[in-house]
């Protein structure tokens, strides 16, 4: 009785039954409505909540108003990958580079600018997106009066928040790796440069795609900033006209469809990032990199 007391003290909630049914519960409630929305974008009538049918027409089949025929879906869709390319190419290698700058810097502010390098993850994205509005259209100098709103001031709204992602995942890559590889190529005859391209980025490689799905998937679901930054209605994103248009007037089972696109490409983005990251990670590391350990025999056959 005493054992069985203890034991119960220890672990109040018994088997972990109760917390894997708590868990499903909270996937339940989370996922529901956003299946429900899915399914009924292939609804075969114009209603959002009663059944009529399947059918593919607010997808490819209504000549009009299917996403894949009217315009403004189209456009919308295309922008939002616009941006989410552009901000993948310029946040990523800003990344990976501000990652190994506050790595190796140990002088006077390093634990400075590795605290701001952490503001745009704790800052409300609201505030964010006021900052960046005043700067671009408030603040007269040289380089800010050159961005006006637009793509152009989307594309600097998305990177700026979106660099620090791909430093906090690229700095946990570098931390597991450790020095020991890059020392070793230096004392085998590598500059700094050959050292960097031939050991370190391979090994880098995992947490460099990953953050780059990351990035692609934080961009095609991004609204305040995005909302912000846009000029007209040739800057619409699919959050932003997901927001218009389901506050506002009639809307069709065509802006479900539209937002099952917008749930599928950042799952799959998110689970890209998983699969890549976890499979190259144990190819760079079993039995040490094979890539990494013959670009150091060439380096030792060098020497």
């Amino acid at each position: 009785m005493i054992a069985r007391l203890s034991t119960k003290l220890r672990n109040p909630w018994g088997k972990p039954r109760f917390l894997v049914l708590v868990t499903w519960l909270y996937l339940a409630w989370a996922l529901l409505p956003v299946l429900v929305a899915m399914l009924f974008s292939f609804n075969q009538g114009r209603s959002r909540s009663v059944w009529q049918g399947f059918s593919i027409r607010w997808w490819w089949g209504d000549p009009s108003q299917s996403i894949f025929h009217d315009p403004q879906y189209t456009h919308a869709l295309v922008h939002s990958l616009e941006l989410a390319a552009l901000d993948m190419l310029i946040a990523t290698p800003l990344g990976v580079l501000l990652a190994l700058g506050l790595t190796r810097w140990r002088g006077r502010g390093s634990s400075a600018a590795n605290g701001l390098m952490l503001v745009p993850l704790v800052t409300p994205e609201i505030v964010m997106a006021v900052s960046l509005l005043l700067v671009f259209t408030q603040l007269a100098v040289v380089p800010f009066a050159l961005v006006h709103l637009g793509t152009g001031a989307q594309v600097i709204g998305q990177v700026t928040f979106s660099v620090s992602y791909v430093v906090v995942i690229v700095r946990s890559r570098l931390a597991s790796i450790g020095p020991e590889f890059e020392e070793a190529a230096r004392d085998l005859g590598a500059t700094p440069i050959g050292a960097l391209r031939l050991v370190l980025l391979p090994l880098l490689l995992p947490a460099i795609l990953a953050s780059m799905l990351i990035v692609f998937a934080l961009s095609i679901d991004d609204f305040v900033v995005t909302q912000y930054m846009s000029s007209n209605a040739a800057t619409t994103t699919i959050p932003m006209f997901l927001y218009a248009n389901a506050r506002g007037g009639t809307t069709t089972p065509a802006l479900n469809a539209l937002a099952s696109i917008l749930v599928i490409t950042t799952l799959v983005g998110v689970v890209m990032a998983y699969v890549l990251y976890t499979v190259l990670s144990r190819q760079a590391a079993a039995p040490g990199g094979a890539s990494v350990l013959r670009e150091l025999s060439g380096l030792e056959a060098a020497a």
